[in-house]
């Protein structure tokens, strides 16, 4: 670690020198602005001009990726922040596949369109303004996502409705576009200081948290979206169990949305009561996927297996909440409350 000291140049101004290595390498010179970050404990992060730039631009040399390749390449850019990214080739002109991943990539991700296309190259811009979204409204979003879907499936399992098990699948690409929103949002924010205010972050110390919380609510999607694929596979669409049973899985089911909900509140809000009540509502249900398990009578594997895998993900979704709930905690903690005072 390197040290500087610090100078005062006036009766209420103090300067610090920038190590001449660091400006080189980021072509910072005299008369440059420079971003400053404040963070917790004490932290000041320096940002050159270059780190501040919402206009970034990025090439993508398809020459050696496949399909599956270049589609990743394009949404790693998307959440690193680009704003257009070009896809081209060196001496040739575009394959056919590398044209349906630039539309398939379109398709997954919010705001992004073509704005020029040759043969031999593609450009794509985002016209996504991080000022129109917080990150707090988006992991509300995403996890009332989650519930509608989850609460989808459990309907169409109990009804035999396979039209609306449908529906809960086709709200899993929404899921997802949500999803790689925040993280593009959780990147650009940490970069440039001026983007963490206008998604109402009044500094980057929460992003670590928020990237977890928002990779947790998308895994809880993804269980919403198993529990949809059961009712697809079923006979008639339905499990062959008795109303009471049916009655218990929804039951379990209206508690874990309680506990996803109050888990990203307690996110939202910084509060530490919450997640206290998220504990104690999970530790009442921490075996009940074995309860039903055990009460029901006996009956042919393959309807016990697609029991279990609906309360697997039901159980499953409570935890990946809690995790949502111990994060939650962490950050309510690192700011004075009833609870703690920090000197």
């Amino acid at each position: 670690m390197e040290t500087r000291k610090v100078q005062r140049l006036g009766p209420s101004t103090l300067a610090m020198t920038l190590p001449a290595e660091w400006a080189k390498e980021n072509e910072v010179n005299k008369g440059d602005e420079v971003s400053l970050r404040m963070g917790g404990k004490g932290t000041l992060t320096v940002l050159p001009e270059s780190a501040s730039q919402e206009d970034s631009s990025a090439s993508i040399l398809a020459d050696n990726l496949n399909a599956n390749a270049l589609e990743r390449a394009i949404v790693a850019q998307y959440v690193l922040g680009r704003r257009v990214i070009h896809i081209e080739r060196e001496d040739a002109a575009l394959d056919s596949e590398h044209i349906n991943a630039v539309y398939s990539a379109e398709t997954q991700l919010m705001g992004l369109g073509v704005i020029e296309e040759t043969p031999e190259r593609i450009a794509i811009r985002c016209s996504v303004d991080p000022e129109d979204f917080t990150l707090d409204n988006l992991l509300e979003r995403l996890e009332n996502t989650g519930s509608t879907m989850r609460g989808e499936g459990i309907k169409a399992l109990a009804h035999g409705n396979a039209d609306l098990a449908q529906r809960a699948l086709n709200r899993e690409r929404q899921a997802n576009k949500i999803f790689v929103l925040l993280l593009r949002l959780i990147f650009t924010a940490y970069q440039n200081p001026n983007l963490a205010r206008a998604v109402d972050l009044n500094s980057g110390f929460p992003l670590i948290g928020y990237r977890s919380v928002a990779k947790n609510l998308e895994l809880i999607a993804d269980n919403a979206e198993d529990i949809a694929t059961i009712v697809g596979d079923a006979d008639e669409h339905t499990l062959d169990v008795d109303t009471g049973t049916m009655r218990r899985i929804r039951e379990f089911t209206d508690q874990v949305d309680e506990i996803t909900q109050i888990a990203v509140n307690a996110v939202v809000e910084r509060n530490y009561d919450k997640t206290i009540t998220a504990r104690t509502l999970f530790q009442q249900i921490s075996d009940r996927e074995d309860e039903i398990l055990s009460d029901l009578p006996e009956m042919d594997n393959d309807n016990l297996l697609q029991i279990r895998e609906v309360l697997v993900s039901l159980q499953q979704t409570a935890q990946y909440a809690m995790r949502n709930a111990e994060i939650a905690a962490n950050l309510a903690l690192n700011e004075e409350c009833e609870h703690v005072k920090i000197r």
